[in-house]
């Protein structure tokens, strides 16, 4: 009997002693939490999507109260956050550059030539593992709607037989859409572009004409007629420098295989 309550005792002792230890140990190593940073992140989309650099929308939240970054790069969260954001930290926000995704290709099944019939898993990454994709064009869209599967404003849908285009009326600029394509096809820029170059193909003119019918060949017409000198040719694919660009569309007229577009909304079925 003494022995069990010599045990009894001892653990008493120890839970009691250990228990004082972190009771101080609490206080000593305690560390404030602004609760100003629970009221931005509660405030934020919860996308986690990373547009504004960091990892997700808590530790943005926290590098905003901090003063280590500014308070508007959440482009999802758009102008009611940034309302909130001054409400919540009385000071004044700014503005957000509006931002969307623009799908750099135009191909389609119709316009590309298929080197293989693909039958397997619906998804770009696992089609991709399988010598690029059934597409003869490498760096095409492959179609099967991993950007679309990740949208969470539903502003990309899958048309022209399986080409993925962008609602630029609905979507935030998250860049979840960018993270999932594998053909690195997808580009976040600043919302009302006028025109963009929808093609990914570096190879060789002759070559990607070979592939798909509306490639860019790098034949410098683009180039040469823009009367703003807004486009240059890098490893065989005409850039546009939108710093120097007016949107007068010439380069949409002169494309000879029109493969510049005009930004357009798709129809919403």
């Amino acid at each position: 009997m003494n022995v069990i309550i010599i045990a009894v005792v001892s653990v008493t002792a120890i839970g009691t002693i250990c228990a004082v230890i972190l009771s101080v140990a609490s206080k000593i190593m305690y560390v404030k939490i602004d609760e100003r940073i629970a009221l931005l992140t509660n405030a934020m989309p919860g996308a986690n999507c990373g547009a504004c650099g960091f990892p997700g929308c808590s530790a943005y939240a926290a590098a905003i109260v901090s003063g280590d970054t500014k308070p508007n790069l959440c482009t999802p969260g758009g102008a009611q956050l940034l309302a909130k954001i001054s409400e919540i930290l009385g000071i004044e926000a700014g503005s957000i550059d509006a931002k969307t995704a623009f799908v750099h290709c135009s191909s389609d099944n119709k316009t590309h030539q298929q080197k293989m019939y693909y039958k397997g898993v619906q998804s770009c990454i696992a089609a991709k593992q399988l010598y690029g994709g059934q597409s003869a064009c490498a760096f095409g869209c492959i179609g099967y709607g991993d950007c679309y599967a990740v949208c969470p404003s539903n502003a990309i849908c899958m048309e022209d037989y399986g080409l993925a285009r962008v609602i630029t009326s609905l979507c935030t600029g998250c860049g979840l859409c960018v993270k999932a394509c594998p053909n690195e096809l997808i580009s976040i820029e600043s919302a009302g572009l006028p025109v963009l170059i929808a093609c990914n193909n570096i190879e060789k003119g002759a070559v990607a004409r070979k592939k798909c019918i509306t490639a860019c060949i790098a034949c410098g017409k683009c180039v040469r007629e823009c009367p703003d000198k807004a486009i240059v040719i890098e490893e065989n694919l005409a850039k546009i420098d939108y710093s120097k660009c007016t949107g007068c569309g010439h380069c949409v007229e002169v494309c000879v295989t029109k493969c510049i577009k005009k930004v357009t909304t798709p129809h919403i079925a």
